[in-house]
């Protein structure tokens, strides 16, 4: 039987002991119906409804609930704004230029070396499946 991401999401949650408002729920729907990042801002405009009322905090408080399970990665995009995405979103890297916003999507593998290394090194399993680069675009770094 095939469940929807966001009810596989809600199962963890109630496995874990925790209480699943009404509020909660649509959060996590929020997440995992998305299919790009979204910020608290954009999770709270999705999820504001007149007859089932929800706050920012209570967005804020929900994210990094998910956050800190697992169930949801955390990730700066530049221009100061931290975005979201469910973890089955996949893994991938962000190549952000911090002069023009542009964002670069980057094939996964080339950090495959990196958590090599880090775990030969320094015995470090590097969580490196959703990831923000910094730096300036051709664009900018030819005009700049």
């Amino acid at each position: 039987m095939y469940l929807p991401h966001c009810d596989i999401l809600i199962a963890r949650l109630r496995q874990a002991g925790l209480r699943i408002t009404p509020q909660r729920e649509m959060i996590v729907e929020a997440i995992a119906h998305s299919a790009s990042h979204l910020t608290a801002e954009e999770i709270y405009l999705r999820v504001s409804q007149p007859a089932r009322p929800v706050n920012l905090a209570t967005v804020y408080r929900t994210l990094e609930l998910l956050t800190e399970m697992g169930f949801v990665s955390r990730l700066d995009l530049g221009g100061g704004q931290v975005s979201y995405a469910a973890q089955h979103h996949g893994s991938h890297i962000h190549l952000v230029c911090r002069r023009c916003g542009t964002v670069i999507d980057a094939e996964q593998g080339l950090l495959e070396a990196l958590r090599r290394q880090l775990q030969a090194q320094y015995h470090f399993a590097a969580d490196l499946g959703h990831i923000s680069v910094p730096g300036l675009c051709v664009k900018c770094a030819v005009s700049g």
